[in-house]
């Protein structure tokens, strides 16, 4: 090897070293470095939860639907469609109709009787078979205070019978003694006498001449009758100038029947 040759070599080993000491140098310089950011820059980002993402979902407007239309069918609501009723249903509906109205007419017709049945029975009470509630005791025993009786309109007596009449605003209850033409007589006893004969009254329990202040014998005046009570000691009556005899247009009607109480229920004797 020459003196030209070892120098060229000497040369090029000069430039590898050169070459390779380089080499991280460059990757120095090539290489960016880091840039830390002042911390009064950076900016706080806040954590997404799901309250802050839903409040920051934009807001839906919902649009007013007009008065007296119905509201509109949305999406999210499916159009639903009714039934069809079977024949059996529409049966049985009809059925239920049906009987709404039978108890409707029933219940009608049932306060149409109960009404003309209250009206008959007021009129029947009136003018056929009047109520009538007896007060005092100048009947004693034969009708006692607070027992209701059944009277019946008539037109002609007899003597013993029992009839209802009015007086100054008040129905009396007394006995038919005597009738029209007849003449009336009692002794200080108390007995009774009609056309002079001595009358059986058995339901008389205490005889009283009490009371009269008529001239005795006193006839009865045509078209009335003369009645007394048959407690005599208490009894106000036709012996009495202030009641007198009775006539016609004041008699109720015969007591011929005793309803309250029904422990004493019964048909009233007359004789």
């Amino acid at each position: 090897m020459n003196k030209d040759e070892q120098e060229i070599r000497m040369a090029e080993q000069e430039n590898y070293t050169d070459t390779k000491e380089a080499a991280p140098a460059e990757t120095q310089m090539i290489s960016e470095p880091e840039i830390n950011e002042p911390e009064e820059t950076k900016e706080a980002v806040p954590e997404m939860t799901e309250e802050t993402q839903e409040s920051q979902e934009p807001e839906e407007a919902t649009p007013l639907e007009p008065a007296g239309q119905p509201a509109a069918e949305t999406k999210d609501q499916p159009r639903t469609v009714g039934k069809r009723p079977t024949v059996t249903q529409l049966e049985q509906e009809l059925g239920r109709e049906e009987d709404r109205h039978k108890f409707g007419r029933v219940l009608r017709s049932t306060i149409y009787v109960l009404v003309i049945v209250a009206a008959v029975a007021v009129l029947i009470a009136t003018l056929v078979l009047p109520v009538l509630k007896i007060y005092g005791n100048s009947m004693t025993p034969t009708l006692e205070e607070g027992e209701i009786v059944v009277a019946l309109k008539r037109s002609s007596f007899e003597t013993g019978d029992i009839i209802a009449f009015y007086y100054n605003n008040r129905i009396l209850v007394k006995r038919v003694i005597c009738g029209s033409g007849d003449w009336f007589d009692m002794d200080e006893d108390g007995n009774v006498y009609v056309n002079g004969e001595r009358i059986d009254e058995p339901y008389v329990k205490e005889l009283s001449f009490e009371t009269c202040d008529l001239e005795l014998p006193y006839q009865v005046p045509d078209g009335l009758w003369f009645v007394m009570g048959d407690h005599r000691a208490t009894s106000v009556d036709s012996r009495s100038s202030v009641v007198g005899c009775v006539g016609g247009d004041q008699i109720v009607g015969k007591i011929f029947l005793n309803v309250w109480p029904l422990d004493r229920f019964r048909i009233i004797k007359h004789k």
